[in-house]
């Protein structure tokens, strides 16, 4: 199937990504991947990869072994198959299909996903089912991507989501459920007179039960210019 409203943006490192209407990034994609920081010998998927932003940022900054990029949705699997195909990456895998059947060749260090931020039935749906899916509980829930981490993880493999700050008891009641502690939490606000905007979370399979709350991130001075945190992150730095 052909789409007519793709378009290309450059990255580093000449890293192109295919975007659409629907299908596009934000600020939490890069905040997501940085927490995440793979190792270069890591084993990676992306669930709920979305354009493939997080895996291709993950790829740009860390460069891991190998990412899977998980995504139900067909046109962004499309976009982020072209974006692979421009760029010539051939350590990210693009799969398309449902993330609660998704199998890995092998046990997998990190996970990591930006997933639908709203429960299924709550808020105001926008226009198109492809943005609703993308950011309504409507195929999966918290608790599924924590039961496909559970099975897709090796012991002591770790799960980084990101999500509003409402949802971060939901979170931490998914992970604990399927056997994943949660160990690092970092709350994202705009300065420090803003209420946190975005929650980052870590969580271990197999892990003991400890809890480290990072300082809180500012992605924005007084002048509203970006943070050096926030430029050493969009790599401005």
């Amino acid at each position: 199937m052909k789409y007519d409203d793709f378009t290309v943006e450059k990255l580093h490192d000449g890293i192109e990504i295919v975007i659409s209407t629907e299908h596009r990034f934000g600020t939490d994609a890069f905040l997501l991947a940085d927490f995440a920081a793979p190792r270069h010998k890591d084993t990676v998927c992306d669930f709920c990869t979305g354009s493939g932003i997080i895996a291709l940022l993950m790829y740009q900054n860390f460069k891991p072994r190998h990412i899977d990029a998980v995504e139900i949705q067909e046109k962004a699997h499309e976009q982020l198959r072209l974006s692979l195909e421009r760029t010539g990456i051939d350590c990210i895998t693009p799969i398309l299909g449902d993330l609660k059947y998704y199998r890995p060749e092998k046990e997998l260090d990190l996970i990591t996903c930006n997933p639908p931020y709203k429960i299924s039935g709550t808020g105001a749906k926008n226009e198109t089912e492809a943005v609703t899916i993308a950011r309504h509980e409507e195929l999966c829930t918290i608790n599924d991507v924590c039961a496909a981490a559970k099975r897709s993880l090796r012991f002591g493999g770790r799960l980084c989501i990101c999500n509003r700050p409402e949802r971060l008891c939901d979170i931490m009641v998914a992970m604990r459920s399927n056997g994943i502690e949660p160990k690092r939490v970092r709350f994202v606000s705009k300065d420090p007179q803003s209420a946190p905007w975005l929650v980052l979370v870590d969580g271990r399979k197999g892990g003991s039960s400890f809890l480290k709350v990072e300082p809180q991130l500012y992605t924005q001075n007084p002048d509203g210019s970006f943070t050096e945190e926030m430029r050493k992150i969009y790599r401005q730095i």
